[in-house]
């Protein structure tokens, strides 16, 4: 096999050789995290967005809740949503439950209100937005998007009027994170930032490149970014 195949199946060949004990539903259930293009290429500048968004917001999830960036991505592979983590270690956090347990409870519960009913718990010290949303049995995005929000404010990462700016733009979790990191370094706004690649006219390769955002620093350029006093 030419070598360059080799390279790029690599990566997925041995995360799939470490599933053969697994079942066949067991395996159905799990996510493959292994991106083939993983480094900005100027003829194919868009080929490793969705490893950027990957590894940005796995990089400031992990700094955010003090766990190491491959627990995260572990449990991705294993099945569990970016939305689900989210919820389950913000509510951890804030409650002193271990997100495992809570992880575990969400698996056989179809929304994240029966998780609350089963561990017990109130909704009411998460706020009022958050408490709403899960009375609603909102979807896990929606629920997500509320811990992710209320993180950035709490740290003062943007300003109020700026995150919501944002998530007008439909700036999804992912979206937000890589944005505002770019932001930091270009100095750019960042809904200016954000509306240039939803209107195809950069891509997130570009925009980190551009920036000299080196995506194999990206746990360096978050923590940077939730170091610096909000402007």
């Amino acid at each position: 096999m030419h070598l360059y195949f080799r390279k790029k199946l690599l990566p997925c060949a041995v995360f799939l050789l470490c599933l053969l004990p697994l079942s066949a539903h067991a395996i159905s259930a799990i996510s493959c995290h292994c991106f083939t293009d993983r480094s900005y290429d100027p003829g194919h500048p868009a080929a490793a967005d969705k490893y950027f968004l990957a590894t940005t917001q796995n990089s400031f999830f992990a700094l955010m809740f003090n766990v190491d960036k491959k627990i995260i991505v572990m449990k991705k592979q294993q099945g569990i949503s970016s939305d689900d983590l989210w919820i389950a270690y913000w509510i951890a956090a804030k409650n002193g439950i271990s997100p495992d347990s809570i992880l575990k409870a969400k698996q056989s519960k179809e929304a994240w209100k029966d998780v609350f009913v089963s561990l017990h718990l109130n909704s009411k010290p998460f706020g009022e937005r958050f408490s709403k949303a899960l009375e609603a049995k909102a979807l896990p995005e929606q629920l997500a998007e509320i811990a992710v929000d209320e993180l950035f404010l709490r740290n003062h990462i943007l300003s109020s009027a700026d995150l919501a700016a944002l998530r007008q733009t439909g700036a999804t979790n992912q979206g937000v994170i890589i944005a505002t990191v770019i932001s930091y370094k270009s100095h750019m706004p960042v809904k200016k930032i954000y509306l240039e690649v939803k209107n195809g006219s950069k891509s997130w390769g570009t925009l980190l490149h551009d920036a000299r955002i080196d995506p194999i620093n990206m746990q360096q350029e978050v923590s940077a970014v939730m170091m610096t006093p909000p402007k």
